[in-house]
């Protein structure tokens, strides 16, 4: 497919875009602006992003990848009252992750991928449980598609810990999905994962700067 053809192809999926899914790429966008401020309001933006693509996802009868997301809603909403709770107490303050807590998102990284690829190559297409007909998106590449939502389940979970190295395993995912995007023909997708990634470079770098400041206080 040339140059041509994936220009048509992201046209085509422009117009064909739904409005649901225009706010769900909004409040997903504003999500991660959101994050790199370190505002508390990351969160709220973020569940409604993820409800919407579910409501997405139910209409088009994949409830197994509405299984993936739900994941994403927890650690949202324990994220949520995490940082609620933090800022209660009149603290915002981000920091560098603990051997502990970077070995804890490593672990949560490679037992996520073993997860994710068996379910990958072992699911059928097609099941039903309680007379409900369950749709699994079989994968062409299970190893790329299980790395990129095994790494974005451990940034998540930095991301509540308010710890700074969420932004380099999230676009440790970024980075693979991007090219997954456009193999799978989903230009437009591949185009919002590329400005996330831009985001998420100067996000590290912001908070980067709020810990530099922060130290500097505590210096002073």
């Amino acid at each position: 497919m040339n140059f041509q053809d994936w220009f048509k192809l992201f046209q085509e999926q422009i117009l064909h875009t739904s409005l649901i899914e225009w706010l769900a790429v909004g409040f997903g966008v504003s999500e991660v602006l959101l994050a790199k401020k370190n505002s508390i309001w990351l969160y709220p933006t973020g569940i409604i992003s993820i409800l919407l693509v579910m409501s997405l996802l139910y209409r088009a009868n994949l409830y197994a990848e509405i299984v993936l997301n739900v994941y994403y809603l927890v650690m949202s909403v324990y994220g949520w009252l995490i940082w609620k709770n933090q800022e209660n107490h009149h603290h915002r303050e981000v920091l560098w992750s603990t051997r502990k807590e970077l070995l804890i998102a490593v672990l949560i990284s490679v037992i996520g991928f073993g997860i994710f690829y068996t379910a990958l190559i072992n699911l059928p297409e097609h099941f039903v449980i309680a007379k409900i007909d369950i749709f699994f998106t079989k994968s062409d590449v299970p190893i790329a598609d299980a790395f990129v939502s095994a790494t974005a389940w451990a940034g998540m979970w930095l991301l509540a810990k308010r710890k700074i190295e969420n932004w380099i395993f999230l676009n440790i995912s970024n980075i693979v999905a991007i090219p997954l995007l456009f193999h799978k023909k989903l230009p437009l997708m591949a185009c919002l994962t590329t400005f996330l990634f831009v985001v998420a470079i100067f996000g590290f770098f912001d908070w980067k700067k709020i810990i530099k400041k922060a130290n500097s206080s505590w210096l002073n």
